[in-house]
């Protein structure tokens, strides 16, 4: 199905090697934030993460990079039919190439992350899912120049990966503030966590959280209906 549709945009897949997940709408759903001004949005894809913090946040100016032209275009699109076109600028750029033109309050990413296992065919879909740490060590670089004052870094990734990110930040002088970790199940081991990073080291505590997906086997949790029902048709 190319197009998916939410409550307020829909959004068109045609031309993204990778298709609306359950890792974006998540991030884009928990990001946490005092009405950012400016936005970041790192590897767009489709756009939704970049859509969804338009509704979030009315009054700030999002900024999406997407390496894949196509799907840079394709986000463009979307932006351009959703009633948030004002606030939107697709960028058809790597995040090594692309130049900020001001400091942002609030940097997303749901960034590639099967490091070193390239066995994807289409060189699409390798480009748009695989990477190594040198992305992270650009974003992290990157984040830390770019962020503003009390500005946040917020990324979601595998439990193991995450863990190893929240070490490395601290390298590029960014530290944990928060982290949600989620699971499909209550009793099930954690398949993602989504950090918060910022320049503060005032303490080595963070705020954690725990979030669970499905009440049981094909069934969403009320968390996870709770979270995403000013987005979804169905909740």
């Amino acid at each position: 199905m190319s197009m998916f549709r939410f409550k307020q945009f829909t959004v068109d897949q045609s031309g993204c090697a990778m298709k609306i997940n359950t890792d974006g709408v998540l991030l884009a759903a928990m990001v946490t934030g005092d009405f950012p001004a400016r936005i970041l949005d790192v590897g767009t894809g489709t756009g939704v993460i970049s859509l969804m913090l338009a509704q979030r946040f009315s009054s700030a100016i999002i900024d999406a990079i997407e390496i894949d032209t196509l799907a840079a275009d394709t986000a463009g699109r979307n932006f351009e039919r959703s009633p948030f076109a004002k606030q939107l600028t697709s960028h058809a750029v790597s995040l090594g190439d692309f130049e900020s033109e001001g400091p942002y309050d609030l940097i997303v990413s749901n960034p590639p992350f099967f490091l070193h296992s390239l066995q994807n065919g289409d060189w699409r879909k390798r480009l748009a899912r695989h990477t190594d740490m040198n992305f992270f060590d650009q974003l992290l670089t990157r984040s830390q120049r770019w962020l503003s004052p009390g500005g946040t870094l917020q990324i979601i990734l595998p439990a193991a990966l995450a863990d190893v990110l929240g070490q490395k930040a601290e390298e590029y002088g960014l530290w944990v503030q928060a982290v949600t970790t989620i699971r499909s199940f209550v009793s099930h081991p954690p398949i993602r966590r989504v950090l918060t990073l910022g320049r503060s080291a005032e303490s080595n505590s963070y705020e954690a959280q725990e979030f669970i997906i499905y009440e049981r086997r094909g069934v969403y949790g009320p968390a996870y209906r709770e979270l995403l029902k000013a987005f979804f048709l169905a909740f």
